[in-house]
């Protein structure tokens, strides 16, 4: 018999956590036909992996890649970093099951705009991934704005009992038809007002359809304590895991906290399945928000629809030239977009090497000058935290990002290097991965990637280029 594809002497990080070993590996097929100490067996394409890591695809459990990956199948910023697979509709926000009847309300925008938004139901936005044929996997949550956007005609208010029974409806169907879970985005105004019962009738449809509950909290700032209880309070009320998205104490006053945090994540996990995720960088990105324009840290605009000139400068610089206060300067950017420096890197060393936290980029793919989370946030965790800061082996970082991620959204047969297994792989120099996406020139495709394959297509190699598009949608 010859094999598709075989990888000789790397040594293979599986996923599992475990210790790594030296191997050849086998692919047939879109699945991992054999591995062993040596395989004598010819291939159609050989592959000399020597001093090179043989490991699984890497999962993004946080993006926000929903239409993206439909739009621009070739998703060189994800394949580049060698990630397989995205999970997307995090903080509230999907673009399956959302209709829009007017204006994309914020934080929806970040996916795009109206005209973009043609998929009502999961069974649709499938349809769509696989007619587009992406380099990369897409499992998608279901956001719970979006749900609100569709039964309700004003996001700034409670939702009523008829309005909770029409997105439970909705919600139920949605996993039916394979979505992951409910996402909700409770620190963003559109979805601020929903009260804790609210999102409690909603966790109610999850536990039916195994389904999982991921939160970008109400206030990552100094109620953060309150806000994790509470989305501890509804996984236990629906009997479901609990994701907390992008973990982290936002605010100079809320500096040092996760000591505080992951005390209280100890605990609660000897009575639930909490964990949360994380992107490796002590600035943040998203729409800005007046809420948050402060003076104790730098803010840098990405883009603003009033006056998209001064994209790349601070909100200090620009409301100096404006000769206003920076909360005047920043209503008169608005709608904008902006990148925060507001985390403490011990924080983010903390969370980081926390036992059950996953890694998530959070990029956002539609921002001209996006975080550079976008197209580093894995190799970052492999060469800067890993290798040169030695913050945890490279063992439990590809953990991080693959068996752990896999196993957390029951993703069947992926996130392992293992026989029978799809063949998501990528090998890797380990000793010269790195990311090279920076806050200046953030669209950069990572160091030390050689081999990317999707479901046994090689898809991404060394000239940097994607050569394969193989990607799937996969159900719950």
């Amino acid at each position: 018999m010859k094999f598709d594809y075989l990888f000789k002497n790397v040594t293979v990080i599986d996923g599992s956590g475990g210790a790594e070993y030296r191997a050849d590996v086998a692919v047939q097929g879109e699945r991992i036909a054999q591995i062993a100490p040596s395989i004598s067996e010819s291939a159609h394409h050989e592959i000399d992996g020597t001093g090179r890591v043989l490991a699984p695809g890497f999962i993004d459990v946080h993006t926000h890649d929903d239409i993206n990956v439909i739009r621009m199948p070739e998703y060189l910023p994800k394949i580049s970093q060698g990630i397989t697979t995205v999970i997307v509709g995090n903080c509230g926000i999907s673009a399956a099951t959302a209709t829009m009847k007017g204006a994309v309300p914020d934080p929806m925008n970040l996916l795009g705009d109206a005209a973009q938004f043609i998929y009502p139901t999961v069974a649709a936005y499938a349809e769509a991934v696989e007619q587009a044929k992406p380099a990369v996997n897409v499992g998608t949550l279901i956001g719970h704005t979006a749900l609100r956007n569709n039964h309700m005609d004003d996001l700034f208010r409670e939702a009523t009992r008829e309005e909770i029974s029409a997105m439970r409806e909705q919600l139920r169907l949605a996993l039916q038809q394979g979505g992951l879970g409910l996402s909700t985005g409770l620190a963003y105004a559109s979805a601020f007002h929903s009260t804790t019962e609210e999102v409690m009738a909603l966790a109610e449809e999850l536990a039916a359809g195994n389904g999982i509950y991921t939160t970008h909290l109400r206030s990552e700032f100094e109620p953060i304590l309150e806000a994790l209880d509470e989305a501890f309070r509804i996984g236990r009320h629906g009997k479901v895991p609990v994701v907390v998205s992008h973990h982290k104490c936002a605010g100079a006053k809320n500096w040092g906290r996760t000591v505080e945090t992951l005390k209280l994540f100890d605990k609660v996990r000897q009575q639930q399945d909490v964990s949360c995720d994380c992107y490796p960088y002590s600035a943040s990105s998203s729409t800005l928000d007046v809420k948050q324009i402060t003076e104790d840290f730098d803010i840098i605009i990405t883009w603003s629809q009033t006056h998209p000139e001064v994209a790349g400068q601070s909100l200090k610089q620009i409301a100096e030239s404006w000769e206003m206060t920076l909360v005047e300067a920043g209503k008169r950017l608005m709608p904008a977009g902006a990148i925060y420096y507001n985390m403490d890197e011990q924080d983010v060393r903390r969370v980081l090497s926390y036992p059950v936290t996953m890694v998530g980029s959070d990029g956002l793919p539609n921002d001209p000058m996006p975080h550079p989370r976008l197209w580093g946030a894995f190799p970052r965790v492999l060469g800067h935290y890993s290798r040169d800061e030695k913050l945890f082996p490279l063992t439990v970082a590809v953990h991080k990002m693959t068996g752990m991620s896999a196993a957390r959204f029951q993703l069947a047969e992926r996130g392992l290097v293992k026989c029978g297994y799809y063949a998501d792989l990528v090998m890797f120099d380990p000793e010269t991965v790195r990311d090279v996406a920076s806050f200046s020139h953030p669209q950069q495709p990572a160091a030390g990637i050689e081999a990317v394959m999707v479901n046994g297509v090689m898809s991404y190699g060394r000239d940097k280029k994607v050569i394969g598009r193989a990607g799937r949608f996969l159900r719950r």
